[in-house]
């Protein structure tokens, strides 16, 4: 039977909005129950902070609880392999950072495969560290501060939220590059660093912006620099390490 080409035309079009269709009237009936985030690292930092805006965003707009669960250790691999042996249904979602991508590479043996196991869904936010000490550093500027460590070389501890966070990391690639020698503390999330670094019971941190910028503002802590190739929006006044260390 040859068919009209209007017919054939129309036949055409349903034909291709078929696949379109079929994932709107999925998307209409997802999630019909609460949805669980599973965020690797504890309660208050980045991960959690994006992670709960996020969730409230969705809920408002899909009528259902995201509900936020912070499953701390190992740069975020205990939360990863988590939602990887969970059932894979959508409704337990990953809020996956830099961290876990980092910390798959440190270990030999994981209970599951990061690229294989977990899907990526869309993207949320690209958020820089900002370098910063406490206020009993008389450093004011990276300079200052590299001079101040060589002088005091091992004296001074530099916090990070575990063994392949993006802090640490940072941490790692500064002391390496300038020649500072700095004592690593290890801790459980950014969060508990962070803290401690108010205390003074470590000196100085490479932290993401969200986790820091109000006890920045509020002169807790003094930044020094930022650790992208421009300042950031968020503190422009402030440089960027790349200004003082040629090829950080």
């Amino acid at each position: 039977m040859k068919l009209p080409r209007r017919t054939f035309l129309h036949l055409a079009a349903g034909a291709a909005a078929l696949p379109e269709v079929s994932r709107l009237a999925w998307a209409q009936t997802y999630p019909s129950r609460p949805v669980h985030c599973i965020v690797g690292f504890p309660a208050g930092g980045t991960n959690d902070i994006v992670a709960r805006l996020t969730g409230q965003w969705l809920s408002e707009r899909l009528g259902q609880q995201f509900v936020i669960e912070n499953r701390p250790g190992v740069g975020g691999i205990i939360g990863a392999e988590a939602v990887a042996n969970a059932r894979p249904d959508g409704y337990t979602l990953l809020i996956l950072g830099a961290p876990q991508a980092i910390s798959t590479s440190l270990y030999d043996k994981l209970n599951f495969n990061l690229v294989r196991d977990i899907t990526p869904v869309a993207g949320i936010v690209r958020v820089p560290l900002v370098m910063e000490v406490n206020l009993a550093v008389p450093a004011k500027t990276v300079p200052e501060f590299i001079a101040y460590t060589k002088a005091n070389p091992g004296k001074l501890n530099m916090a990070s939220g575990g063994t392949g966070t993006t802090d640490h990391v940072c941490g790692e690639l500064f002391k390496m590059m300038t020649g500072v020698d700095m004592v690593l503390v290890r801790y459980r999330g950014g969060v508990p660093a962070l803290t401690d670094l108010l205390g003074g019971q470590v000196q100085v941190l490479f932290d993401p912006i969200p986790a820091s910028i109000e006890h920045i503002r509020t002169g807790k802590v003094r930044a020094l620099a930022v650790t992208t190739a421009t300042r950031s929006d968020a503190l422009p006044d402030i440089p960027t390490v790349g200004e003082f260390v040629p090829g950080f």
